[in-house]
């Protein structure tokens, strides 16, 4: 055999093999982590009828316990026009699940001793040292609300605010003396392709003034996005540069990224909408951004992933920082991180748009409070739902979610391609949950 050839081919085995194993994890018959496999079977069940009835183009679900994956299915189609089946490695746009990244990579900078939660944020972002508060009336003549006038902050954003989302921001942002939404007047569009750095994006948020007080209100908001630019500013590399160093090399999350690289392409989901006859193919500018890099790197969306690489980044915080011998956090960080910050503050209802569509009402689970970028189950008695007191979890703009319940040793992962499917993550872990049959 021709040494060239043979050097060729060991190499290819070697990236074949990290590629294999990137792709893995332990898994397990469902009865051997107490999981009812006919139960388990319910969710291709509900899922297959919403794709019949067009409700839904397709998915796959993740489910592991005790660090072994019980449950890995696909359902429906990845491009419905295409006719491209659904595949365990579909990529998919996970949006706000880009947060829960942001929030470990903050306090991985925590635990490195570059800052304390209680500290101002200008301390590192000096545009952030002087906020004024936003004070809003009715226009009698046109029902609008609009800018009266502008009070100071009566104290600095710390860095656990913006963990907490009790900043001030939110991602709907104030109205001007026209009525005018100010964010959007200055082009902080989420999603919306906007052609500067992050840099340049928490400028001009500081400029606008803040929709609350300080630690008054938890208001789901561009507070992510900031600490992304404290990332950069304190540990000196861009963000990207420091998702794929310190956190998906280590935990062998190949396919996570802000783009999806040209040799992948066919393998990302399509995108879609709504709408009253079901779903709908999203424009091709929705479709086409997640094949470039983009200019701007949010600390709160952006991210494209598989299910078995987001389960990875599960797994690592349910074990406590750690996956396969590659420690991110400690023990006692991650306990901080699910850790309900809220008590007795209010929670102001989620106000979101992508791009330029419309803005989409939601809002915090009831019986949830908010730790470090996760939603906390505060109970059964609190939320009416089989699941664990201490599970935590969120979702993304397109109908993706995760879950973890340290009780259970159980985390889920759901990846879907619909605009706004919110109550699907909800519908999944309900169904995981009933699957429990044992320890």
């Amino acid at each position: 055999m021709n040494v060239k050839y043979s050097i060729r081919l060991c190499a290819l085995l070697v990236v074949l093999v990290a590629t294999l194993q990137a792709q893995t994890l332990p898994q397990t018959a469902p009865t051997d982590v107490g999981l009812s496999g006919e139960r388990l079977a319910r969710i291709k069940a509900v899922m297959d009828r919403d794709i019949a009835q067009n409700r839904l183009a397709g998915g796959v679900g993740l489910i592991a316990r005790h660090g072994k994956v019980a449950y890995f299915e696909t359902f429906g189609m990845a491009d419905k026009e295409a006719g491209k089946p659904m595949q365990k490695d579909t990529i998919f746009r996970i949006y706000s699940m880009t947060k829960a990244v942001t929030g470990v990579a903050v306090m991985m900078l925590y635990e490195d001793g570059r800052f304390s939660l209680r500290d101002p944020v200008s301390r590192y972002l000096p545009e952030f040292a002087v906020m004024r508060v936003a004070v809003e009336r009715t226009d009698p003549a046109t029902g609008k609300s609009v800018l009266s006038h502008s009070v100071p902050a009566e104290r600095q954003i710390t860095i656990l605010d913006l963990l907490r989302h009790t900043s001030g921001f939110n991602y709907e942002g104030p109205h001007d003396e026209k009525g005018n939404l100010v964010y959007q007047t200055q082009g902080l569009n989420a999603g919306g392709g906007n052609e500067f750095p992050l840099s340049e994006f928490v400028k001009r948020l500081a400029q606008a003034p803040l929709v609350h007080q300080p630690g008054t209100i938890w208001d789901y908001s561009y507070s992510m996005d900031v600490l992304g630019r404290l990332v950069e500013v304190v540990s000196g590399q861009p963000l990207d540069q420091f998702f794929t160093e310190r956190i998906f090399k280590p935990l062998r999350m190949d396919d996570t990224g802000f783009s999806v690289p040209e040799q992948k392409w066919g393998r990302l989901a399509a995108l879609y909408n709504p709408s009253p006859k079901g779903v709908v193919r999203a424009n091709d500018a929705g479709q086409e951004a997640a094949r470039r890099a983009p200019v701007l790197l949010m600390g709160g969306a952006g991210l494209m992933s598989t299910a078995m690489d987001y389960a990875r980044f599960t797994l690592m915080l349910l074990n406590g920082g750690a996956l396969e011998g590659a420690r991110l956090l400690g023990s006692k960080t991650v306990d901080l991180m699910r850790t309900d910050f809220l008590a007795a503050l209010p929670a102001a209802p989620i106000r979101l748009a992508v791009g330029n569509g419309p803005v989409v009402t939601a809002a915090l689970p009831a019986g949830y409070g908010f730790g470090l970028t996760f939603a906390v189950n505060r109970g059964p008695e609190h939320t009416a739902s089989i699941g664990s007191k201490g599970e935590y979890n969120w979702s993304g703009a397109a109908g993706t979610t995760f879950w973890i319940d340290p009780e259970e040793e159980m985390v889920g992962v759901l990846m879907i391609q619909t605009m706004f499917d919110l109550a699907r993550g909800a519908q999944f872990r309900q169904l995981a949950y009933q699957a429990i049959v044992g320890r």
